[in-house]
């Protein structure tokens, strides 16, 4: 589908008539010339072929962060998977880059936020509640019953380490602050009176 190489589904959104699918074999030849050999793929394919260029562990989500940065960019999807740029990735080798992105793409839930920030779940529910973090994606839970919608947060740590540097924000105020105490950081969601 990237460079139009490829038309988007033209029964429904959903699939490819007859005669489009005919079409594109008849020029499967240009295409694979065009994508060096490499279809756009979804996250975890893209992922084996970093891993297998670069000899390293290419966790799935370093895909997105990838995209994020503008490298390697999602072209569109496939039953609700993003599927990433096969030219991009043929292309791509800068290992540099990939080790930036593994770093910063890492996602962690709610508790290792908080525990990579060092602070209290409660300070971290109010840099959340004040709009400061927000999550990067949600995903099941093993022990989520209903399985239709995705309830565990995943914060990116890229985003932490930002927050980390704010001049705004004194964190050795708030990792002194004792259990049972409220938090310095309440006072980003505390409401201002009312002006008469």
């Amino acid at each position: 589908m990237a460079k139009g190489l490829i038309p988007p589904e033209d029964v429904g959104g959903r699939r490819w008539s007859a005669a489009v699918v005919e079409e594109v074999e008849g020029r499967a030849a240009e295409i694979r010339a065009a994508t060096d050999g490499l279809p756009d793929m979804g996250a975890c394919r893209a992922a084996a072929v970093l891993e297998e260029r670069f000899e390293v562990r290419v966790a799935p989500e370093v895909l997105a962060e990838l995209d994020r940065v503008g490298l390697i960019e999602c072209v569109g999807e496939y039953k609700g998977h993003a599927l990433y740029d096969g030219q991009a990735l043929a292309d791509f080798a800068d290992r540099t880059a990939l080790e930036k992105a593994k770093h910063n793409g890492r996602l962690l839930n709610r508790t290792a936020a908080a525990r990579h920030l060092g602070i209290r779940a409660s300070d971290f529910d109010h840099l959340t509640n004040a709009k400061w973090l927000r999550a990067t994606t949600w995903v099941h839970s093993g022990w989520q019953r209903r399985r239709d919608v995705p309830c565990v947060a995943l914060y990116r740590l890229g985003d932490l380490e930002v927050l980390l540097a704010h001049p705004a924000i004194d964190w050795d105020e708030i990792r002194a602050t004792p259990r049972g105490r409220p938090s310095p950081l309440a006072r980003l969601t505390s409401r201002k009176p009312a002006e008469v």
